[in-house]
């Protein structure tokens, strides 16, 4: 059992890495300005939900990597991570 737990904190894990790394990304591919700027920029104009979920597309590759590797339960992590994801980023754009 705590071996299962493993694998799906893993699974988070490396999830929450996945958006972090791909609001990144998209941040550096796709604005014109700095990097600081750009998150300045996004603060300013409460896009951050919008980022975040920007960033998230990145999970679906992690996850078909977990599922083509046949690690179901990391799999599963990423899709618990990005359900979370999708939960804190409604939140969000609901809040203000």
């Amino acid at each position: 059992m705590a071996n299962k737990n493993k694998e799906i904190i893993i699974g988070v894990v490396t999830a929450i890495f996945a958006t972090i790394a791909g609001m990144y990304l998209s941040i550096e591919l796709f604005s014109e300005f700095d990097f600081e700027t750009s998150i300045g920029m996004i603060q300013k104009g409460k896009l951050v939900s919008q980022m975040i979920t920007l960033g998230a597309v990145a999970n679906l590759f992690v996850f078909f990597v977990f599922l083509k590797k046949k690690q179901d339960l990391r799999a599963k992590g990423v899709l618990i991570a990005t359900i979370i994801t999708a939960l804190i980023t409604l939140l969000m754009k609901y809040r203000n």
